[in-house]
């Protein structure tokens, strides 16, 4: 018997697998998933790897096969359904096989476990009161002192001993000889959700909930499993529709994994499902300790939990028996994973529930194209609800075109309208959320007389100006104290455009003293627990006003929020990506759907240079249906996703003219072999940001009506570039081929000094 191991390199020559004997001394321990130590390569050097099987014969030369070394005794073991699962990430976004078995792994090693220790008394009443006369007659003041507290209390916690009683352990250990108490332990997890106190409340469904929870309840008790789309719009009750279908699930011995598009998201998400399912709910995301996740990993492995919360990284709870995945607001693009591989959650979490006989649930009140793509395909099973869960009216919008502020002689980002509706609020103690889609203090520094603006010597982009004299480059970091005088002109006239939200907090407090401001950004939540201190102050009405980027507006639920004002609708609109109206129409929507979720009702305010747009005016109006059936149209006529199969391939060096003589090269190629394939190739262009870090940046998109079609392209390209020694020589060691847009397959090959990555979108 062979055991077949991946090891811990992560080059691409060296992805495959290797062979080592298995020592008689584990043969009876060693299993798939566990990481080993063995030797590597002609100097024997010690790594480590991951066993992803066992084969009966050997594929190499007997007489140069080693023997595993050890087992690790601190790496953690994984599952061999997730190896397979890493298998499948490998074949369809590329990487290595080891970097999708890390990826899988969200605890790579083991933690030691948190004890908690108890003084316990061993002696009766009578026995006790002896022993202490005793002490106390030798003056033996410790002794004595902790022997009154255990007759008070028999079961002691050891802190509470060595703290506050000042017992050293020399003086537990002399009275545990004695036969006077037992030191006691016992391993506790630790756990990090803060339980509530709320009940369990009755809840009344609609009809339209009803019949989602009766059509899921129905399929998966006839053994049918399958992937629900569920559009809803924002208050229609589908956090109360995912328990219920947890509720199902749970009964018949199985669990769930829930993912939440933010960390932001999950106290509101936690405590709902705490109300129902108890301390069998638990969480998993970054912000966690290494212990905190050890032991949720454990108790998920352990069947001990029910219900797993989290970002994407959720998705690879280890648990023994899976019966379904969520995925709520599924149109978020933090799904898709930017580190290798670049997976999307959503493509992942259907082919786990495949290989475990799961169901998926997507949840959105604003699909992505994708998704409602397929389900009108017939793909996924669409259910919709169209009506808030307690029938409250959709709030009203009012769209307010700032050229006309303008006009009018308003200089600030807060229209009148805005600026009124807000004084209204205040006065009535409801609350508002103004959302901006940028933090930092303010937006780009620029000459007034010339036009210059502030560039990061390392990116082109802007230096945003944040509060402290300070300008930033939100790409790389750098950093740079702000300017007075313009470095081109010399102009004194130099200054800052477009607000950010640090700005906006000031601004809502000169102009509303009276009111409480609370700011939520990257810049206030890097601590551990801030999201959920901020969420929990605004929820418990102690602030009036809530300033904050995307994180704000994505699944919360704030009953007396009564306005939300959006004050720069148009941020996201013109970015150089087929996706910017759809995104523009997301948030907006969700932004919308912020207002008027209690009983009263609500107002929105977006403020936008472009009304006319038509992914405002549907967010405006908050009609999917209508920015649906036009947003298709755009895609089909272009020949963008999900009409047609896209491909990108971004590469990056530090030698410019290198990197454009490389991509004309490739390009060349692919019009050469394409043949009479219905294809188009666009570019080489830059990207919305064309260096980074003095990195240059060009893009080359393919084309294709099916998807085959851009894998045989992809394949011809990868021999092109393995065989052609001439074209290695252009290119210098930093160059590289990659993606950073949400893909469904990704493949990687490295030759010489060159890598070259190739992203169907």
């Amino acid at each position: 018997m062979f055991a077949d191991v991946i090891v811990d390199i992560q080059h691409e020559k060296l992805d495959k697998i290797f062979q080592y004997r298995i020592p008689e001394e584990l043969e009876s321990r060693l299993q798939p998933g566990m990481e080993v130590f063995v030797s590597f390569g002609k100097g024997n050097r010690q790594i480590k790897g991951y066993v992803t099987g066992f084969s009966e014969k050997c594929e190499y030369d007997l007489s140069k096969v080693k023997s595993i070394l050890s087992i690790s005794e601190k790496g953690m073991e994984i599952e061999t359904r997730l190896i397979a699962l890493a298998a499948w990430m490998k074949e369809h976004y590329g990487g290595t096989m080891i970097q999708s078995l890390k990826t899988v792994l969200p605890i790579r090693q083991k933690e030691n476990a948190k004890v908690k220790k108890h003084l316990r008394l061993l002696l009766s009443e009578k026995e006790g009161e002896e022993k202490l006369a005793f002490y106390r007659k030798k003056n033996q003041k410790a002794r004595a002192r902790l022997l009154e507290a255990l007759l008070a209390d028999r079961l002691l916690d050891y802190e509470l001993v060595t703290g506050k009683l000042n017992i050293t352990l020399p003086v537990i250990r002399a009275l545990e000889e004695q036969g006077v108490l037992k030191l006691e332990s016992e391993q506790i997890y630790r756990n990090p959700v803060q339980q509530g106190t709320q009940q369990e409340r009755t809840i009344t469904f609609t009809s339209e909930q009803e019949q989602v929870i009766r059509g899921f309840r129905e399929d998966y008790l006839a053994g049918k499993r399958k992937t629900y789309l569920i559009h809803g719009v924002t208050g229609s009750g589908k956090t109360e529709v995912y328990m219920e279908m947890i509720h199902t699930v749970v009964e018949h011995g199985r669990q769930a994994i829930v993912l939440i598009p933010e960390i932001a998201l999950t106290y509101q998400t936690v405590m709902r499902f705490y109300r129902k399912f108890g301390d069998r709910v638990s969480i998993m995301n970054s912000r966690l300790s290494a212990g905190e996740r050890y032991d949720q990993m454990m108790r998920a492995k352990r069947g001990e939990i029910d219900v797993m919360i989290g970002p994407r990284s959720a998705l690879f709870t280890p648990f023994p028996n899976l019966g379904l995945v969520v995925i709520d607001e599924e149109h978020e693009p933090t799904y898709k994973s930017e580190q290798i591989p670049r997976y999307h959650a959503r493509e992942t979490a259907i082919q786990r529930a495949k290989e475990e006989d799961a169901s998926v649930v997507l949840g959105s009140a604003t699909p992505s194209m994708e998704a409602m793509y397929r389900a009108r395909k017939g793909e996924y099973v669409l259910y919709e609800m169209r009506h808030r869960s307690r029938m409250q009216q959709m709030a009203k919008v009012y769209t307010v075109d700032m050229r006309e502020e303008l006009k009018n002689g308003n200089h600030t980002i807060l229209s009148g309208k805005l600026q009124s509706l807000m004084e209204e609020r205040l006065e009535r103690g409801e609350q508002i959320i103004l959302f901006l889609n940028r933090r930092g203090y303010s937006g780009f520094v620029s000459c007034r007389e010339c036009g210059h603006v502030i560039q990061c010597p390392h990116c082109n982009v802007s230096l945003s100006v944040h509060k402290g004299g300070k300008m930033v480059c939100h790409y790389c970091g750098y950093e740079q104290p702000k300017i007075r005088v313009c470095p081109e002109c010399g102009s004194g006239f130099i200054g800052e455009f477009k607000a950010g939200t640090q700005q906006i907090e000031e601004m809502v407090r000169r102009r509303f003293p009276q009111a409480k401001v609370l700011r939520m950004d990257m810049d206030t939540t890097k601590k551990k627990d801030a999201h959920t201190k901020i969420l929990s102050a605004f929820a418990n009405e102690e602030a009036d006003v809530l300033v904050g980027t995307q994180m704000i507006v994505k699944g919360h639920d704030f009953p007396n929020v009564t306005l939300v004002g959006v004050l720069a609708a148009d941020m996201s609109l013109y970015t150089d990506d087929y996706r910017s109206g759809e995104r523009t129409f997301q948030l907006l929507t969700q932004a919308a759907g912020r207002a008027g979720r209690g009983m009263r009702e609500g107002e929105v305010v977006i403020q936008t240079y472009s009304p006319e747009h038509y992914a405002i005016k549907a967010a405006a109006a908050q009609d999917y249906k209508a920015f649906y059936e036009q947003e298709i149209r755009y895609r089909e006529l272009l020949g963008y996703p999900p009409a047609e199969e896209l491909m990108a391939v971004l590469a990056a060096g530090e030698d410019e003219r290198l990197l454009e003589t490389g991509c004309k090269y490739l390009k060349e190629y692919v019009l050469r072999i394409k043949g009479k394939a219905p294809l188009e190739v666009i570019g080489p262009a830059s990207p919305g940001v064309d260096k980074i870090k003095d990195i240059y940046r060009r893009v080359i998109y393919i084309k294709a009506p099916e998807y085959r079609t851009l894998i045989r392209v992809k394949d011809l390209m990868e021999q092109y570039i393995e065989i052609n020694s001439g074209f290695a020589k252009l290119i210098n060691p930093e160059w590289s081929l990659f993606s950073k847009s949400p893909i469904r397959h990704w493949l990687s090959r490295q030759t010489g000094t060159a890598c070259f990555r190739f992203s169907p979108i």
